[in-house]
């Protein structure tokens, strides 16, 4: 049998494959990709018959990618990053013709701060705005993929692809409904909570581990009523009277409206959120216009 020399291999595929490959999962791919993941899983198949070799072990529902995967992705980036940066300068200049900018952001962003700027924005400008919500992971990829001229986001960032502009800094509060027993305290700790019910986030994110470990430190199991995976879906749980909720300050003002309080929380950490742009990219002016803007609602809120 003679020797395949040729492929069909398309462009397409290769991105999924890569997304695949960053996200680990085909499910996380599509979430970042913006399709369904039997199409992802479609796009793989058909990658993987056009090379001629397996590019993933399927186990028990999970991927593991294999060693010729990782070497074809060596092989093929530098060509794939060259069409990111011409996707990028499209996106760019479709934006600034149509008087548009896209943002990623967490989605509980999208309650306060961002339509605050926004708002700021609209009252000299007629600048159309698209909005993209995810992870920070998931918002970091939109604008390294060119689907977002700028996100918000907290460090660490890849300073290799990105560029930034600090806009706030957050600590760690305990969120509580309003005439919780714990709102006489100024300052609430690990000891405080214990036999509370927690409304806390998945595990993946480490200010779970922080707050589920101080808890065990001291010889107690935690009260894990609801877990979330996104900021911003711990308020309903908080204001109906479920649980108390451990965030971060900046996070927390979002929440103005639903009428709770906060203490801050110790052990802390300190977050620092910037807003963040792909490195070496020139602004237009609608997105100096909004991270002007949003700098100054981010600060109004961090107050």
């Amino acid at each position: 049998m003679a020797d395949k020399t040729t492929t069909a291999v398309t462009l397409r595929q290769l991105q999924v494959f890569r997304e695949v490959l960053r996200a680990g999962s085909e499910r996380l791919a599509a979430k970042i990709l913006n399709v369904t993941q039997p199409a992802v899983s479609q796009q793989v198949r058909q990658l993987e018959a056009e090379v001629g070799f397996t590019l993933f072990r399927r186990e028990h529902n999970r991927l593991h990618p294999t060693d010729r995967a990782w070497d074809l992705l060596r092989s093929v980036d530098g060509a794939l990053q060259s069409v990111d940066r011409i996707e990028r300068s499209i996106a760019g200049l479709r934006n600034e013709e149509t008087g548009s900018v896209s943002l990623a952001a967490p989605g509980v962003f999208c309650l306060a701060a961002i339509p605050r700027a926004v708002q700021a924005v609209r009252q000299t400008s007629p600048l159309s705005f698209q909005i993209l919500s995810g992870s920070y992971q998931q918002v970091a990829e939109h604008v390294l993929n060119g689907r977002a001229d700028l996100g918000i986001s907290r460090l660490p960032l890849n300073e290799r692809a990105f560029d930034w502009m600090p806009v706030a800094t957050a600590r760690n509060v305990c969120l509580l409904r309003a005439g919780h027993r714990l709102t006489d305290k100024k300052l609430i700790t690990p000891a405080d909570i214990v036999g509370e019910a927690l409304i806390d986030i998945d595990p993946q994110f480490s200010s779970h581990q922080m707050n589920i470990n101080a808890l065990r430190y001291m010889g107690v199991e935690p009260d894990l009523a609801v877990e979330y995976d996104a900021n911003g879906h711990d308020a309903g749980f908080v204001a109906a009277g479920v649980g108390i909720s451990i965030t971060n300050s900046l996070v927390a003002r979002e929440y103005e409206k639903f009428g709770l309080e906060l203490r801050p929380f110790e052990p802390g950490a300190i977050y620092h959120y910037v807003v963040f742009w792909q490195k070496g990219r020139e602004f237009t002016g609608g997105m100096q216009s909004i991270a002007d803007q949003l700098l100054v609602s981010f600060q109004a809120s961090a107050r």
